[in-house]
């Protein structure tokens, strides 16, 4: 099946944010063509095609949520307004300490459904019950890339082994990239197992780093290192990886995220809300520090909108900086796209372009908060919501239209679905 689409505004992210007036051609799960016309008498338009005219909006990659929790659905509003050790040991670990499978499958299903309104095509999942969320994604045709979350309080550097085989050969929308849930939550020794585990793999390695104030202070009570300089003293980023959150890093953090081509991934909409604190992208950006974008989970966010990341994440740093010029739209948008993709090590879903995945999103310009046009690039990050987005296409297959899912499911009957999983948890 073929999916053509024509008097599109084309913004590829392999130039940055340039945009050209053209057309794009997609064919099962890959894009063909990208480029301004299509000639008439191509092969290429030979065969069953469904053309969608897109009346001058925008196609442009997907975004990537470079970190989330998808199944924490269940507990969206369920324990608000408290600071992040007490949220976690209070309200969080004790509900999921009784998770099952069925849980994480049906919230799994409602946290997808909210990233196609929001035009996420991936997400990089730390979370538990890993095939309940495999089945959820594979029923719905969501890309998701999975990532151990071992600690004190469950696995071990072995399972994360029998995870990486097993979830990198169960189809080609499901990947996964070792990681451990924080050092706070993780003794020395299973620290070190886990490092020996990502080195024998020959792969990356991702954490939560550096959240909190008293995440750091512990760690270097501890250890006299910060969790950053204890991991990579561990030979954790021997092949690469990368943190979460990464609010509180020292100078010396900097360094070796730099050195060590670590990726940053900020999530401003969740260390708010919990009160942890801003991260300093700015300076990440300027020395070269490569930073993607996350949601979080959506117990501490409450919502998977990435218009209101992105938002934050120039908003907040003109007001660290004070500079007003701090992370410019084309940043933030390449952050959100091509950065994000490259952390979740997905790299053919990064731009649009002929060979690439056909992960796409098509953003409505003919939408009041649009009006007049003169710069995409600011209107999406500065003006855009959820609203625009008016198609989110993975893999080929367009799984959110014009306000509807095409995933096999009608909502409501998911939203009954999760509300009787919970009986009992909450």
């Amino acid at each position: 099946m073929k999916t053509y689409f024509k008097n599109a505004k084309i913004m590829t992210m392999e130039n940055g944010v340039d945009i050209f007036e053209g057309e794009l051609l997609t064919e099962n799960d890959v894009i063909v063509y990208c480029g301004k016309k299509i000639p008439d008498d191509s092969e290429l338009l030979i065969g069953d095609i469904d053309t969608i005219d897109c009346r001058g909006n925008l196609l442009m990659p997907g975004f990537k949520n470079a970190h989330t929790h998808t199944a924490m659905t269940f507990a969206r509003n369920l324990a608000d307004d408290k600071p992040l050790q007490s949220w976690l040991t209070e309200d969080i670990f004790p509900r999921e300490a009784r998770l099952t499978e069925e849980i994480v499958y049906q919230f799994s299903k409602l946290g997808f459904l909210e990233y196609l309104t929001s035009g996420i095509t991936s997400c990089f999942d730390m979370y538990m019950k890993y095939d309940g969320h495999v089945q959820a994604a594979k029923e719905y045709g969501f890309r998701t890339v999975l990532m151990g979350s071992v600690n004190n309080y469950g696995g071990d550097a072995k399972e994360i082994e029998t995870q990486y085989n097993k979830y990198n050969n169960c189809g080609p929308l499901i990947s996964y990239i070792p990681g451990f849930h924080a050092e706070y939550t993780t003794s020395y020794s299973l620290l070190s197992e886990v490092a020996d585990m990502a080195k024998q793999l020959h792969a990356p390695l991702f954490a939560h780093n550096s959240e909190t104030e008293e995440e750091v202070q512990g760690c270097i009570e501890r250890y006299g290192k910060t969790p950053t300089e204890l991991m990579d003293s561990l030979g954790m980023f021997e092949y690469g990886g990368g943190g979460f959150h990464c609010i509180y890093l020292s100078d010396n953090d900097y360094r070796i995220f730099r050195e060590k081509k670590l990726y940053a991934v900020t999530n401003p909409s969740s260390n708010l809300k919990l009160a942890s604190g801003v991260a300093s992208v700015e300076r990440m950006r300027k020395e070269g520090i490569q930073v993607a974008i996350g949601t979080d989970g959506p117990a501490s966010n409450n919502a998977l909108d990435f218009f209101r990341e992105m938002f934050l994440v120039t908003g907040l740093q003109k007001v660290k900086e004070k500079d007003p010029t701090a992370s410019n739209p084309e940043f933030i948008l390449e952050s959100a796209t091509k950065v994000g993709a490259a952390a979740m090590g997905l790299k053919d879903c990064d731009i649009l372009a002929a060979g690439k995945q056909a992960d796409i999103i098509m953003i409505d310009l003919n939408q009041p908060n649009m009006q007049p046009i003169h710069n995409i690039p600011s209107s999406i990050v500065y003006s855009g919501s959820k609203m625009n987005v008016k198609m989110t296409m993975i893999a080929g297959k367009i799984l959110y239209a014009d306000g509807k899912f095409n995933v096999g499911e009608e909502p409501e009957a998911l939203y009954e679905k999760c509300t009787r999983a919970l009986e009992g948890l909450v």
